[in-house]
């Protein structure tokens, strides 16, 4: 993806996998949430391509856009609406009607714990209620596929907590990539990793192949944490204690 003389991103590819969580982990401006807006058909690349569960996103958005669900980093919330309202709009929006959405609706109420707050108006709620409701439409229509971009961003330690269980729950049966600059959070969630910065792929595997990738003598590879793994396929150069 080019932005004039600007490359986003140069020939990243990775593979996510049924049942998995996969964490794109980057610092800030690596290219992360372009990645997630090719995938989700919402920016149109440059050149190449991706798939989602078969579908070409440039041959097929319509049935792309069908099997994925999306938080992006800035929740798409109408405050003047109140939260029952809202989910009902999205719904609706999906294709959703009668008996389904009722069901659906229901669903997501009590999977993202938002009985407390379901009469509220969407500007009368706190960070984490805003969270948990845009999980909350991503997934108003079963996904195949869960996107997350920065899901944790801003969230006070249990509200992190309390997201970091949904998506697990989560992870049973759907595909979820999620993007994050938090090292703790690909560690607490992710089964594998995709490491980009400046546009280009570092490295990807789990924590384990990842650690192997790197030069430590004075550590077995198994010993290592996820931050002196970032930093040694970041800045090779340097060998910072951690």
């Amino acid at each position: 993806m080019r932005y004039g003389p600007a490359t986003a991103l140069d020939h990243v590819s990775f593979q996510a996998n049924p049942g998995e969580v996969l964490g794109l982990l980057g610092p800030n401006g690596a290219g992360k949430t372009t990645a997630m807006r090719i995938l989700t058909t919402y920016l149109f690349p440059s050149s190449g391509t991706a798939k989602v569960d078969g579908f070409d996103i440039l041959e097929n958005p319509i049935e792309v856009r069908k099997r994925i669900g999306y938080l992006p980093e800035t929740v798409p919330l109408y405050g003047d609406m109140r939260v029952d309202e809202y989910l009902t709009f999205v719904g609706k929006a999906r294709a959703l009607e009668g008996a389904k959405l009722a069901e659906r609706i229901e669903w997501v109420k009590n999977t993202c714990h938002l009985k407390s707050a379901w009469k509220h108006l969407l500007c009368e709620l706190s960070k984490g209620y805003g969270q948990r409701v845009g999980i909350a439409q991503a997934l108003i229509h079963d996904p195949k596929v869960l996107i997350l971009d920065e899901p944790t961003s801003g969230l006070d330690p249990i509200q992190i907590i309390e997201i970091r269980s949904l998506v697990k729950s989560l992870a049973k049966e759907k595909t979820i990539i999620f993007s994050t600059h938090i090292l703790q959070e690909v560690e607490a969630l992710a089964d594998r990793i995709v490491i980009i910065n400046e546009g280009k792929l570092v490295a990807q595997g789990t924590k384990q192949e990842l650690a192997e990738k790197v030069q430590n003598s004075g550590k077995a590879a198994r010993d290592l944490s996820l931050e002196e793994i970032f930093i040694q396929l970041l800045m090779p150069s340097q060998r910072v204690a951690v």
